[in-house]
């Protein structure tokens, strides 16, 4: 038997050292089904396939939803976000990984579990505003934050002409999630996003904890993740913010480092989608080896 080629080599300590940044010591990756609920190659399989791209979503949708008053006081008062920071991504990558991939059975077991958990999470502003994890109008918009992220981050670096028709295909489909856990409104469509982004704006409010939180997640590095990983994926997920939402968290838009950013985040993208043998849109390409 013949030894493996050194890209081959090289090819299983990526996958392997990416693994360890989504996963929990010992758990392993949720393998795809052709039993999920949404099917093999639709647009939020592609989306949610490509790593860099949802690093900088999941990033961008993250300090979108610190703005929420409700989603922010929630993160405050029950979770150990300052000592949990990476358990807390990876499970939120595991739900966006089951929920996508996964077959519909675990899917709908992971969605079954967020519902409990919500159901015990509530409180008051400091004041004395209650709120809800429950409550339909703040999950719209955690939800609006994540799903014009990630699909932001893939227009930018993989696909920037994804046609407007698969775009709403996008957006119908992560609404079937999102329904699931009781957001309402939910956009089917971009222009439905876009809409419902700029009504549920009204409910955002800058704070020294918003503006706290946001420099927290800007600086932590992901465990097991190169050193200049953080960097990078920092700098081009506050590019993508709108400007007033840098405003809001205190935030600066990259200048003399934008374009070596994104040029570190288009070969990081690139080098990943060799590594998990990923066309350039994201579909799986058969093993020839």
């Amino acid at each position: 038997m013949s030894a493996r080629p050194p890209t081959e080599r090289l090819r299983e300590e990526l996958v392997r050292r990416v693994r360890a940044v989504f996963n929990e010591e010992g758990q392993q990756p949720v393998p795809p089904s052709d039993d999920a609920l949404f099917a093999r190659d639709t647009p939020i399989r592609l989306v949610h396939a490509d790593i860099v791209g949802m690093m900088v979503g999941g990033i961008r949708g993250l300090l979108l939803q610190m703005l929420h008053p409700h989603a922010l006081q929630g993160v405050l008062d029950h979770s150990d976000f300052r000592h949990d920071m990476h358990g807390r991504l990876r499970r939120t990558a595991r739900f966006i990984a089951v929920t996508t991939f996964g077959h519909r059975h675990d899917a709908q077991a992971a969605i079954d579990r967020v519902n409990r958990i919500h159901r015990q999470v509530g409180g008051t502003l400091p004041d004395g505003t209650p709120y809800s994890a429950r409550d339909p109008r703040t999950l719209a918009w955690v939800h609006v934050a994540e799903a014009t992220s990630f699909l932001a981050a893939y227009l930018r670096y993989v696909r920037p002409g994804l046609p407007h028709a698969a775009r709403d295909e996008y957006y119908r489909q992560f609404a079937v999630i999102a329904r699931a856990l009781g957001a309402d409104p939910v956009p089917e469509s971009e222009r439905e996003a876009e809409a419902i982004f700029r009504d549920l704006r009204a409910d955002l409010r800058g704070s020294a904890q918003a503006r706290e939180v946001a420099q927290f997640v800007l600086t932590q590095r992901p465990e097991a993740a190169p050193a200049a990983l953080q960097a990078t994926l920092a700098a081009e997920a506050v590019g993508l913010l709108p400007p007033f939402a840098r405003s809001m968290l205190g935030l600066e838009r990259p200048r003399l480092g934008v374009l070596p950013a994104r040029a570190a985040a288009w070969g990081m993208g690139t080098t990943l989608r060799w590594a998990f043998r990923q066309g350039p849109r994201g579909r799986v390409k058969p093993d020839r080896t």
